[in-house]
């Protein structure tokens, strides 16, 4: 029997809510899913996706962004939740903020399930992250070692995560991942890691990204990694590229949530992208995401495709 009821996802951080919605995905028990995003919704598709089935099949609706929703896309939702779907299962995820605000308070007072995924800031609560990981993996990891992967990778959860999922992959099951086994890690795969993708991207050097792309997928590093490698240097340049020029690095680190080595190496590739030429690389990513998890008939050519596309869009100063 699929798991029915309302799921309330409450929070900014993406890997968390894609977490949520994949066990949502799981707990519903093959049910057929619909996933519907305030960006694209048109008046009267919530009320269709909400409406029962001929068939009484169980079904899981999937909302994202709901804080973005027209208030007459969100009266659907308010009107659905009096009177919800035995047969169905809604999960909304709204990212937080003060829009969508009222909607929010509908939804809590029929006691939704809830699920938080705040983003992560501080370095305690990071390191709390990488623990709870190396134990959903079933590894056992040192303090010291823990200490070192936060250090190396900042605040991108999902980079956080990819790299514990590859330690725990490489280290000999039943040894304790040490802080000489990360230093190795560091050391023996940055070169074919997707944040050297992500850097050769960046820099414009379309031959060199396509050469390292090919290089990582031959060394192990799941497609899915450097993408999210992409998106995580992609935010970054967003973010650099709206502060102030001529504040150091280390007084933006708080307000960006960047540590200054990044904030530096985002100023450093940041010639020759424009706001529109960067808008149109995230454009890309995101179809590059969708056909790596299944819309592609070929996603490592889909891959390959679109590192090309993005680092050739980067505007080469003379």
């Amino acid at each position: 029997m699929a798991l029915m009821g309302i799921t309330l996802i409450q929070g900014g951080e993406e890997l968390l809510a894609d977490r949520a919605i994949s066990l949502a995905v799981v707990g519903s028990d093959g049910a057929t899913a619909t996933h519907l995003s305030a960006q694209t919704l048109e008046l009267g598709q919530i009320t269709d996706a909400l409406a029962p089935s001929l068939f009484g099949d169980a079904r899981l609706i999937i909302i994202k962004d709901i804080q973005d929703l027209a208030a007459e896309l969100g009266e659907e939702i308010s009107t659905y939740i009096e009177s919800p779907d035995e047969e169905v299962h809604l999960v909304l995820w709204h990212k937080g903020g003060v829009k969508g605000k009222a909607l929010l308070e509908k939804i809590k007072k029929v006691k939704p399930t809830l699920v938080a995924a705040e983003a992560i800031k501080k370095e305690s609560d990071k390191l709390d992250f990488v623990r709870t990981e190396f134990a959903r993996l079933g590894r056992k990891i040192s303090p010291g070692a823990v200490q070192a992967i936060v250090d190396a990778l900042g605040s991108d959860l999902r980079e956080l995560s990819g790299v514990c999922a590859q330690l725990a992959s490489d280290i000999p099951a039943g040894s304790t991942i040490s802080e000489e086994d990360v230093a190795k890690f560091q050391q023996g795969r940055v070169e074919t890691s997707g944040f050297d993708v992500a850097d050769a991207v960046l820099e414009g050097r379309s031959d060199l990204a396509l050469v390292t792309l090919r290089q990582a997928l031959q060394s192990g590093v799941d497609p899915v990694m450097i993408i999210s490698a992409l998106a995580g240097s992609l935010r970054a340049l967003a973010k650099v590229s709206g502060a102030s020029r001529g504040a150091k690095s280390f007084e933006l680190a708080g307000s960006l949530g960047l540590s200054p080595w990044q904030i530096d190496k985002a100023r450093r590739q940041l010639t020759g992208w424009t706001p529109a030429t960067l808008a149109g690389a995230v454009v890309a990513l995101a179809q590059a995401d969708a056909e790596i998890k299944g819309a592609a008939s070929d996603p490592i050519y889909a891959l390959e495709r679109t590192v090309i596309a993005i680092s050739r869009s980067k505007l080469h100063q003379k």
